[in-house]
């Protein structure tokens, strides 16, 4: 995927203001409209002249982009960074391209993006015509504030037990001279014992301030539980592989199994096999009801690196009547 410079396709500096990339925007879109324009491939310079002031007119999505860089050379291939645009607090609000304006209304210009038009690009970094977290930049109307979203990334062991975190997010903001600037917002919040992977926890007031004193929005910060290196966590079950010996496998018995509690004792059963699944109830994510740890057994044979332990696999070969290939030739 080839990076798109915005700024060098609205012929505008990184610093430009909001007026100013307007301004640009509006006289390349006369300039190379399909209806009116003369230029050679005139409807794709429009689509890219659209693309990039849907991105560079919106206070939140130009200051994530501009996160990004300018590094990039034209044709090198692009992958964004995982995790972005974590940090950001974004707008919610319809998805991009949605209940614009068609050719023949007033200020058709500004508003004849249509979803085929977004680059492959644009569709990764901003959703396409999917569902985004990028609101549309729009005025402020009298009445409440709008709601804003971010994320907050937890582990495994602290979505199990709760915790109280402390956030640094970066809230874009258009300052009175059309110029972007990232302001701090530090917000605390608790997060419950339980909460699973997308649950979203509402901050009371914590969103945009009101147009003229009116009542703030909200701040929803949506949890992302990180991988962890033990657990495979689904809803609020979890899964665990447990490496055995082939004794333990062959003759049972009991061994400690990790949980996100603290270590359990777990009976094996004799003659278990590797791949077996045992579920330990309620030993997942707490809630109403609680999640299950699921514990699949790995087993793994010892190494054959000395005289005495080659002698105990001969031994072996020679006296247990074994064939693990013996169900292929059914």
């Amino acid at each position: 995927m080839e990076y798109r410079d915005y700024y060098k396709i609205l012929g505008v500096a990184r610093t430009a203001t909001a007026d100013e990339i307007k301004k640009s925007y509006r006289r390349l879109a006369r300039k190379f409209h399909p209806d009116v324009s003369k230029e050679k491939d005139a409807e794709a310079k429009f689509k890219e002249v659209q693309e990039s002031y849907e991105v560079l007119k919106d206070p939140e999505k130009r200051a994530a982009y501009d996160q990004l860089g300018s590094e990039w050379k034209s044709g090198e291939q692009f992958r964004p960074p995982p995790d972005w645009a974590n940090g950001f607090e974004f707008r919610g609000g319809p998805r991009p391209g949605a209940g614009r304006r068609g050719p023949g209304q007033r200020g058709a210009q500004e508003n004849v993006f249509e979803e085929e038009g977004y680059s492959d690009f644009f569709s990764t970094l901003f959703g396409g015509g999917a569902e985004s977290p990028f609101g549309s930049a729009g005025r402020r109307r009298p009445g409440p504030g709008r709601d804003h979203h971010a994320t907050v990334d937890i582990d495994l062991e602290e979505a199990f037990s709760g915790t109280t975190r402390t956030l640094e997010l970066k809230r874009p903001h258009l300052k009175p001279d059309g110029t972007l600037e990232v302001r701090p917002h530090t917000v605390r919040v608790t997060i419950p014992a339980g909460v699973t992977e997308g649950q979203p926890i509402r901050l009371a007031g914590q969103g945009e301030p009101g147009p003229g004193g009116g009542r703030p929005g909200d701040l929803y910060l949506e949890v992302h539980i990180r991988p962890h290196r033990l657990f495979q966590l689904d809803g609020r079950d979890v899964t665990l592989t447990l490496p055995v010996a082939p004794w333990e496998a062959a003759l049972g018995g009991p061994v400690n199994v990790p949980t996100l509690a603290g270590a359990v004792e777990m009976n094996i059963p004799a003659g278990a096999q590797s791949g077996q699944k045992m579920r330990l109830r309620g030993r997942g994510l707490p809630g109403q009801p609680p999640g299950d740890q699921y514990v699949q057994l790995k087993v793994v044979l010892p190494p054959a690196n000395s005289p005495e332990a080659q002698a105990l696999y001969e031994e072996m070969r020679r006296t247990l009547a074994f064939d693990p290939r013996a169900d292929l030739a059914r």
